[in-house]
């Protein structure tokens, strides 16, 4: 697992947040998913964003990865208000695949409260 950055939280539906789970209640996080997920998917041809406003819930959908090989739910490892997109991946989803840590997140979140997250080493235990 090449390139997981140390101080972002990860969910077991391969989404993360960049930042420690423990200090991301009240702030504005990013949300992406994982290269683990990235590379299970394959080349994704389509991302279904939220909008800006909607309430989201943490373990619950809040889009779809479009791939070649599948469609796959974006699961909100956060509850609260969604606050901007990534509109770069309306033109260009392989964003995600190239940079899924930098330039391929998918939304922002103010955060109300966090859902079940793990911190790098427990993400790669789980995922070895």
């Amino acid at each position: 697992m090449a390139n997981l950055p140390e101080n972002y939280s990860y969910s077991a539906e391969h989404e993360w947040i960049d930042a420690p789970a423990a200090e991301a209640e009240g702030k504005t996080v990013k949300v992406g998913i994982t290269e683990v997920a990235t590379d299970a998917l394959g080349e994704i041809v389509y991302v279904d964003l939220p909008s800006v406003g909607d309430e989201v819930t943490h373990s619950e959908p809040c889009g779809e990865v479009e791939s070649t090989k599948s469609v796959s739910d974006i699961f909100s490892p956060v509850s609260g208000t969604i606050t901007a997109v990534n509109e770069a991946l309306e033109d260009d989803p392989a964003i995600i695949n190239n940079d899924p840590y930098g330039e391929g997140w998918i939304f922002e979140v103010q955060v109300s409260e966090v859902g079940p997250m793990k911190d790098k080493a427990g993400y790669e235990a789980d995922n070895a």
